[in-house]
């Protein structure tokens, strides 16, 4: 089975080109209590997704202003207490769920069905250089991921 690396360096695109990644999930919630956003971090997985695809050796991944994210959180001293102990995707993940209104590298969405009840979406977009991808070749299952040709947008549902 092809992966979706293989797939794009068959594309024969510029090493330059950015592969996009999105993911997200929602979860019904309670808006009358404002813990909307808290029920989704812990309710679905697009904080710990996020953390394993960024975690990837080489992969180098950007938010959506082509900030690279782990110099980010590096620079704004979220990884200073990191033992370096083989569990990266997991202490990013508990450092994001834990300052998660601190860290802007996911997206948040209420909507509201009435005064009490409502549904909270989670996104969370990377950009990745193409080498790096294809040479890194990440676990993507869940993801959508999109890349521009010459012939348009070609995405790829995982």
């Amino acid at each position: 089975m092809t992966t979706i690396a293989e797939k794009i360096q068959n594309l024969n695109i510029d090493d330059n080109a950015f592969v996009t990644l999105e993911y997200s999930e929602g979860v019904d919630v309670f808006v009358h209590n404002e813990t909307a956003v808290d029920t989704a971090i812990g309710e679905t997985d697009v904080v710990s997704q996020f953390c394993e695809l960024v975690a990837t050796p080489g992969l180098q991944a950007e938010d959506g202003w082509g900030n690279n994210i782990l110099s980010e959180l590096r620079e704004n001293g979220f990884l200073d207490d990191y033992e370096r102990d083989y569990t990266f995707a997991e202490y990013l993940t508990d450092t994001i769920r834990e300052n998660f209104y601190d860290i802007e590298f996911i997206e948040k969405s209420v909507e509201s069905y009435d005064y009490k009840r409502g549904y909270c979406t989670l996104s969370a977009t990377v950009k990745v250089p193409a080498a790096n991808f294809i040479k890194a070749s990440p676990f993507v299952a869940g993801w959508s991921v999109s890349v521009s040709t010459e012939n348009g947008t070609l995405t790829f549902d995982s």
